[in-house]
């Protein structure tokens, strides 16, 4: 019923910054809360910020301070500005909605790539 289409990864260099982003689509309410994950190869998915439909935000401490999470909720869109990239930040990165329905939304992903 929801799609997520994400874009925005690449290659980028040490220090230099990306932003992604996602849009969803479908049969959608309301979406309450909006996440990106990051899923390194032989590594679990694991959470690098979210956001409330209020606003509310919440960071994984690596990337606190570096990562901002923001979103358009009348457009349905969820954006993540990343500054200051490390090669550790490289994974393919996810963006997740949760509308409080049994079924959970991901993306397709998208490669992030951090080298010099």
């Amino acid at each position: 019923q929801v799609q997520l289409v994400e874009s925005g990864g690449g290659l980028v260099q040490p220090g230099e910054s990306l932003t992604l982003s996602c849009a969803a689509s479908g049969t959608i309410f309301t979406i309450y809360t909006l996440g990106w994950y990051r899923q390194a190869p032989g590594k679990q998915r694991e959470l690098d910020a979210s956001i409330t439909r209020g606003g509310r935000k919440n960071y994984a401490d690596s990337v606190k301070g570096r990562f901002t999470i923001s979103r358009d909720n009348a457009k349905n869109m969820v954006y993540l500005q990343m500054n200051s990239l490390k090669p550790e930040d490289t994974a393919v990165y996810y963006c997740n909605a949760d509308l409080r329905t049994a079924k959970a939304y991901w993306s397709q992903g998208t490669q992030v790539t951090v080298s010099s």
